[in-house]
């Protein structure tokens, strides 16, 4: 991440990193200005490392055959899967999120992604942390900007009598970009909280008026705070407790136990980010012709298992109104297994989202797969990622509509994420009900002009968009305010090379993306 000020004249921009808290050269300006924050609300990120397969995690039953023959080696029986609804399972492995779901803290978004998916593990790591456009390189994270808006001084003057507890904690070595701000990163890093040693802050003195001098102030004044912060936090872990069983082998629950016992001793902090590694299943996913065993299987148990352990710990102890949690990984995997039993970097796959807060009713349909698909075809997009992090935002954290599309991008549209009772300000909350919009292409496969046929129940704004079997986004056929009845659009297929499409539709907040093959 560029530092500012100092860059400009000294040229250096490697990061500086003072127990896990970044630190970077002091801003002069700030783009807002403080905003009054007082929810206690809090969001738990758990970041999959490597692009997870989202084809084996929420398997379409209702694709099934297809599916078997495009991933004979290593697709789940159909026998062994955990049955959900809308011809939808479960992973056997995935005991526990199961249990979630049927309690009905458990909401599944159907294949995330972004327009033109880059699938460079590093870039579409960018890109889901900062939030940014594909084409675009933004150096603040989502969650930085949300935090810099309310805390525009930050770093200077925190942490102080109204602010005294870190805003963000990441488990682990680095600070997330997810909450890199304007001038400073807002997480602070932490591995383990019984062994946070106060750092020594050297000796007071004057400073030179110089690039060195500014440097040395700023990384006195980061060691004070990272002393201060791990003063509270030692408090509350002190403090803290907690009621569920966590298995001691699994790294990602042992991460969520002490996000359960800072929350438990009254830490202020509202974003926590978790990870785990391994879902870069190229080669491998699968063991000795075993499907149900293997990388993915132990993964996806490890995943389960921590959230379940985690889900009932904050309940137990009576604060599971208070947290909400979400997964997210950078891209999903191709639809076809590759020659090593294991699956290569593709498009979209499921998020998941968890709490008492949530609305349990699976947003999306299942993806569709072509009896006949392209070379490194995937999964394709029916919800941008970006619309489920400003449905957060604007729900959960009561942040403005305006608000979050100055944070996010001006197209946010808000899906039902949360239950109307925990929605944060009262706002018309949307529902996923496709009945009242009908969509169909003819000729479908197509030489030359298709003509899309759209019925509405009511007015809504219409975005009519055509992605390649990669995911890159080929043209926006319309985006307009369309009224109630049957409308007729066309789109000239002539230019595009034979193959497979997809048409991704947008009406107000209902999606619906399917096959287009052009021949």
């Amino acid at each position: 991440m560029k530092r500012r000020d100092f860059i400009r004249v000294s040229g250096l921009s490697a990061p500086i990193l003072v127990n896990g808290l970044s630190i970077d050269a002091i801003a002069k300006s700030r783009l807002f200005s403080s905003v009054d924050d007082d929810t206690d609300r809090i969001l738990v990120l758990i970041q999959l490392n490597g692009g997870n397969d989202g084809l084996n995690t929420l398997i379409p039953m209702d694709q099934y055959a297809r599916l078997q023959n495009l991933r004979q080696d290593i697709i789940i029986p159909d026998s062994s899967v955990l049955e959900l609804d809308n011809d939808l399972a479960m992973h056997p492995s995935m005991s526990g999120m199961k249990e979630l779901y049927d309690q009905g803290l458990l909401k599944l978004v159907q294949s995330v992604a972004y327009p033109d998916q880059n699938r460079s593990h590093f870039r579409s790591t960018d890109i889901w942390t900062s939030a940014s456009p594909a084409q675009e390189v933004w150096t603040t994270g989502w969650l930085g900007r949300y935090l810099q808006n309310r805390y525009a001084d930050f770093p200077e003057g925190y942490p102080n009598e109204e602010c005294p507890d870190p805003f963000a904690i990441t488990i682990g070595n680095l600070v997330t970009e997810t909450c890199q701000g304007l001038s400073g990163n807002f997480s602070m890093a932490i591995q383990d909280v019984n062994n946070l040693n106060p750092i020594s802050e050297g000796e007071e003195g004057t400073l030179p008026d110089t690039p060195y001098g500014w440097e040395l102030a700023f990384l006195r004044n980061a060691i004070k705070q990272t002393n201060q912060y791990s003063e509270q936090i030692r408090a509350a872990a002190d403090t803290g407790s907690n009621e569920a069983n966590y298995a001691g082998d699994n790294q990602l629950a042992q991460a969520l136990k002490t996000v359960a016992q800072l929350i438990s001793g009254g830490l202020g902090t509202r974003i926590y980010v978790v990870s785990i590694g391994g879902f870069d299943t190229h080669a491998g996913q699968v063991v000795n012709g075993e499907a149900t065993a293997g990388i993915h299987a132990q993964l996806l148990q490890s995943l389960s298992s921590a959230i379940f352990s985690f889900q009932e710990d904050i309940q137990m102890q009576g604060f599971g109104e208070r947290v909400l949690g979400l997964t997210f990984s950078e891209f999903g995997r191709q639809i076809a297994q590759n020659f090593s039993f294991g699956t290569d970097h593709g498009t979209a796959a499921p998020l998941m989202v968890f709490g008492n807060c949530v609305d349990p009713e699976i947003l999306g349909h299942n993806p569709e797969i072509p009896e006949a698909i392209e070379p490194q075809e995937g999964v394709a997009i029916q919800y941008d990622f970006r619309d489920i992090y400003g449905s957060v935002l604007e729900d959960w954290f009561g942040v403005p509509n305006e608000e979050v599309r100055e944070i996010l991008h001006q197209d946010y549209v808000k899906l039902p994420i949360l239950d109307q009772a925990c929605i944060s300000v009262s706002t018309d909350n949307p529902t996923e009900d496709p009945s009242w919009m009908e969509i169909s292409v003819r000729p479908n496969p197509v030489r030359g002009i298709a003509w899309f046929d759209l019925e509405l129940a009511h007015g809504a704004d219409v975005d009519l968009r055509i992605f390649d079997a990669v995911g890159k986004q080929i043209s926006t056929v319309v985006s307009q305010r369309y009224e109630a009845g049957k409308h007729t659009i066309s789109y000239n297929c002539h230019r595009l090379p034979a193959g497979n499409y997809y048409y991704r539709l947008r009406a107000d907040s209902t999606h619906r993306t399917q096959l287009l093959q052009v021949l």
